[in-house]
């Protein structure tokens, strides 16, 4: 892969990098926006590394934040915007969870302690200098995820890189190294020892960007992160892996067992493969329709209590409406509350095209038409004025009259509803 003469950096970087330079200290543009960019995708978010010290950047730069002061981080914002500027560090002792670091390496030491060669790429903003002393822009031409280093030591420092040689091969489509996949597998029981919301972010992240959503199961399951992690995940439990290529290699077509994921009792249709072409990219979405039970998922991993209900309301909720017709609709709507969108949402997923009831939801909306109490054109101070005292009776009788104008919405007014109060009460 030819390397370019210069890279566009956003002025702000530059600006950054200038102050850094001006004072006598090194900084070079480093990790995935240099990966990201020499393979062509979109980004902006340009990390700096840099000699100097977190107290030298804060001093040197009027806005700052101490994102990760103990690791040498520190967020400068020019411009309107925040970038991350990471003094070179060198890791002095780790248990594969946190690093402790210090400081007065050089950019050659710095890249060293990264997890993967397409990460260990340094370019110099001001000078238009490169440095890749592990090889990583060769390992972006052979499509590869390789450990920079020895794979079993890199992961052993931190158990996250596990996961992230994962997200990284199912994003880019890039084989993984033999070398880094066998120790990948022989390291993999460190993952219990990661907290919950970092390997939380991964698993979300993963299938946000993931090109291929089989691909990436495919790894978490042949690599027994799946596991430790997420042993609901379909397929896991009753399904085989066949001898065949290592599940490290990428293939055209996911493996056959991917595509016989159960899914309650069917079968789950094969998940759009290509990112971009049509699959919503919402991993609480994404891990209610693969895993047995999502919401043990979440709650495992410290998925806030939103999202957590989210999938509790998909799965108690029904699917779809026993019909298409306004009534039917109407009635479902009123029953599933909030997880509408959730529900329709996964509805395309499971059959690759849009229900028929969908336009019919929209013209609900677009009407305004009542499904839920909020919307009935009476409230309890108008039925206790009628004689309704408070409590349960009340509620139950306003249940039976949204009941009533969820099928017929012309009954929505306050006097139809007294009337059919009266008859009630």
């Amino acid at each position: 892969m030819p390397l370019p003469e210069r890279l566009d950096i956003p002025t702000d970087v530059l600006e950054i990098a200038r102050t850094l330079e001006d004072a006598g200290h090194e900084a070079w543009c480093v990790g995935g926006a240099i990966r990201d960019t020499l393979l062509g995708e979109p980004n902006t978010d340009y990390d700096v590394a840099t000699s100097a010290t977190p107290d030298v950047v804060q001093r040197l730069f009027r806005h700052t934040v101490a994102v990760g002061e103990r690791f040498g981080t520190v967020a400068v914002r020019t411009r309107r915007r925040h970038h991350e500027v990471t003094t070179f560090r060198r890791d002095v002792q780790t248990d594969g969870r946190h690093a402790v670091v210090e400081y007065g390496a050089s950019l050659d030491e710095d890249l060293a302690r990264r997890d993967f060669t397409i990460n260990a790429i340094a370019y110099h903003p001001l000078r238009h200098e490169w440095r890749d002393p592990f090889d990583g822009v060769a390992d972006l031409e052979r499509r590869v995820v390789r450990a920079v280093g020895d794979p079993v030591q890199r992961f052993r420092e931190d158990y996250l890189r596990i996961l992230r040689a994962l997200r990284f091969a199912a994003r880019f489509e890039f084989a993984i190294d033999p070398a880094t996949w066998e120790a990948l597998k022989s390291e993999v029981g460190g993952l219990a020892r990661l907290s919950a919301e970092r390997v939380r972010e991964e698993w979300f992240k993963g299938l946000r960007t993931a090109r291929s959503v089989p691909r990436l199961l495919e790894l978490w399951i042949t690599s027994g992160a799946s596991k430790i992690w997420l042993p609901e995940l379909l397929g896991e439990a009753p399904l085989s892996i066949q001898a065949g290529p290592s599940p490290a290699a990428p293939s055209t077509t996911p493996h056959p067992w991917v595509g016989r994921l159960a899914d309650r009792g069917s079968v789950l249709p094969a998940i759009e493969e290509r990112h971009g072409a049509g699959l919503p990219r919402d991993p609480v979405l994404l891990t209610t329709l693969l895993c047995l039970d999502p919401v043990a998922v979440l709650v495992r991993l410290k998925a806030s209590n939103a999202e957590i209900a989210r999938a509790a309301a998909v799965l108690t909720g029904a699917p779809e409406p026993d019909g298409n017709s306004p009534v039917a609709v109407r009635r479902w709507m009123a029953a599933v509350g909030d997880a509408v969108d959730d529900l329709t949402a996964l509805w395309r997923l499971r059959h690759g095209a849009p229900p028929l009831w969908e336009p019919v939801v929209r013209g609900i909306r677009e009407r305004g038409e009542p499904l839920t109490r909020k919307q009935l054109a009476l409230s309890g101070n108008d039925l206790q004025a009628a004689g309704v005292p408070a409590g349960p009776q009340m509620g139950a009788l306003l249940d039976r009259l949204l009941s009533l104008v969820v099928d017929d919405p012309s009954l929505n007014t306050r006097e139809a509803l007294l009337a059919r109060a009266r008859t009630m009460m």
